[in-house]
C-alpha cells in the first residue's frame, strides 16, 4: 500500500488517533528554550522549536489525497450510524459511570480509542488510557489538552458525523489551493487554528502561536513568498486604522500621537505637521500621512517581514505580547503577529550574509533601522482552514470563525462582519 493507503487505514482502524498524538506530545511543559512560556491560564496551543522531530506540516503536497482519506473515513462513520451522544459533562480520571461507557464508545467510533478498549473489564472507569485519548482529541480540536470532559469538550464531542464530513468536504478545495506549487520551504499561517508554521520539507521546524485580524476586520487569505524583512520599521497606520482608531484617540487627548511618538506628514509636501492645527472633521485623513517611529512603543515592535500582496498585509511582532497568552487570538487589524518572531526571522534567513540569532537579536536592542533583502525566500500561504488532514493520519477541526464555510470561500479579502 502506499503510505496515504495506509494512513487512511489506520485511521479507520483502532486507536490511531489517541496512539499517534500520545507518541509525539508532551504533556510535562517541558519545550525548548526558545519558547515564551504563556504568562496566564493553559493554552490549546503553544509556541515551540520542533527542528529534528519530523512532525508532519498543517499543508504538504500530498495534503489532498490526506483529505480525500479523511472524507472517505468519515463518510463510512456517517453511513453505518455515527457516534453516540454524551450527556455528562466534568468527567476525569478516576471517574466511575455509565457514562464513561457511552465515552469510550465515541471515542472508538473516531479512532482515538481501539475497539479493544469496550471489552476491558471496567469498561465505565474513566482510566488513564481513556484521558489521553481525550487529550488526544482536544488537541485536534484546537482546545486545551486536559484530558477532561469540559462544556467546550462535550460540545465538540456532540457534533455529529455528517456535519463534521461536510466540514472536510467544504476545505477540500482550499487545501488543494493551498498545496499548489509549494516551494521545499515554506511558512504556513492558518487564521482559524491562530498558528504559524515554518515548513522544511513537510516536517515542522518551528510553530508559533498568533494574532490574526478581528471578525469586523479579517484577515486577506493569500498566496506569497518572503521578499525582505524591516528591522526596527517605521509603521505608518493605514487610513481605515487612522479613521477607525487614531482620529477618535485625538478628540479626546490632543497629545495622543505625540504620547505614541507618531508624526503626521502632509503627503503634497512632504512636511511634517502640528495634529493639532488640523480640523479633522473637515480634511480628509487620507491626505497625510501617520507614520511611528521605531522603538519600544512601535505597533510593529522589533521586526516587519514583507510579501507582496494587494491588501497591505505583512507578519510582524508586536509590544503586545500578552495577548499570545490568550486561545482566542483574533484581535489585530488584519496583519499577522507572531509570537517569538526572533525564531522565525533566523529560520527564513538561514545564515544569510552571516545573520545569527545573536545578529537579530543584537539588532533588535540597537534600536537601528536595516531592510534585508530575503534570497529565495521560502513559500507563504495564508490560509483558511477549518478542517484538514496531516499525513500521519490526524484529522483537525477548528471553529469557523469568520463564516466562511458553505459561501465557496478559497482566498481573497473575507467580509468584515460585526462583532458578536
Amino acid at each position: 500500500m502506499t503510505r496515504l493507503t495506509s494512513a487512511f487505514a489506520l485511521m479507520l482502524s483502532a486507536g490511531f488517533a489517541a496512539s499517534a498524538y500520545a507518541q509525539s506530545t508532551d504533556y510535562t511543559g517541558s519545550i525548548s528554550s526558545l519558547t515564551r512560556q504563556a504568562p496566564t491560564g493553559k493554552l490549546a496551543t503553544q509556541t515551540e522549536v520542533l527542528n529534528g522531530q519530523s512532525q508532519a506540516a498543517l499543508i504538504t503536497p500530498a495534503s489532498p489525497q490526506a483529505m480525500d482519506a479523511a472524507i472517505g473515513m468519515y463518510d463510512h462513520i456517517t453511513r453505518n450510524g455515527g457516534w453516540p451522544s454524551i450527556r455528562e459533562r466534568n468527567m476525569e480520571k478516576g471517574d466511575f459511570s455509565k457514562e464513561v461507557a457511552v465515552l469510550r464508545r465515541r471515542l472508538v467510533a473516531e479512532g482515538y480509542l481501539p475497539p479493544q478498549s469496550l471489552e476491558v473489564d471496567e469498561p465505565e472507569k474513566f482510566s488513564v488510557e481513556v484521558r489521553n485519548a481525550v487529550k488526544a482529541f482536544q488537541a485536534n480540536h484546537g482546545l486545551a489538552p486536559t484530558g477532561k470532559v469540559d462544556d467546550r469538550t462535550l460540545a465538540e464531542f456532540n457534533i455529529p458525523a455528517a456535519t463534521r464530513l461536510r466540514q472536510l468536504q467544504i476545505n477540500q478545495p482550499r487545501v488543494a489551493a493551498y498545496a499548489a506549487k509549494l516551494g521545499p520551504r515554506y511558512i504556513l499561517v492558518n487564521i482559524p487554528s491562530a498558528q504559524l508554521e515554518a515548513v522544511n520539507f513537510g516536517a515542522v521546524y518551528s510553530r508559533h502561536n498568533i494574532v490574526a485580524g478581528k471578525i469586523d476586520r479579517p484577515s486577506p487569505v493569500l498566496m506569497s513568498r518572503i521578499s525582505d524583512i524591516n528591522f526596527n520599521p517605521y509603521w505608518t497606520a493605514p487610513d481605515s486604522i487612522v479613521k477607525r482608531d487614531l482620529l477618535p484617540k485625538l478628540a479626546k487627548d490632543p497629545d495622543v500621537l505625540s504620547k505614541m511618538k507618531i508624526r503626521v506628514i502632509e503627503k503634497a509636501s512632504g512636511r511634517e505637521i502640528d495634529p493639532r492645527t488640523v480640523d479633522w472633521g473637515a480634511t480628509p485623513s487620507n491626505l497625510f500621512l501617520f507614520r511611528q517611529d521605531p522603538g519600544d512603543q512601535n505597533a510593529m515592535a522589533t521586526v516587519k517581514i514583507n510579501f507582496p500582496n494587494k491588501y497591505a498585509v505583512y507578519l510582524h511582532d508586536t509590544p503586545t505580547r500578552e495577548l499570545f497568552g490568550q486561545n482566542a487570538r483574533y484581535l489585530s487589524s488584519g496583519c499577522i503577529r507572531v509570537d517569538r518572531v526572533q525564531v522565525l526571522i533566523d529560520w527564513i534567513l538561514s545564515g544569510q550574509d552571516g545573520f545569527n540569532p545573536d545578529m537579530i537579536e543584537n539588532i533588535a536592542q540597537s534600536g537601528q533601522r536595516l531592510d534585508k533583502p530575503v534570497k529565495s525566500g521560502p513559500d507563504l500561504r495564508i490560509m483558511y482552514l477549518t478542517a484538514w488532514a496531516t499525513e500521519d493520519g490526524r484529522i483537525h477541526f477548528r471553529p469557523d470563525i469568520y463564516h466562511l464555510d458553505g459561501t465557496g470561500f478559497v482566498t481573497g479579502q473575507p467580509q468584515p462582519r460585526s462583532e458578536f
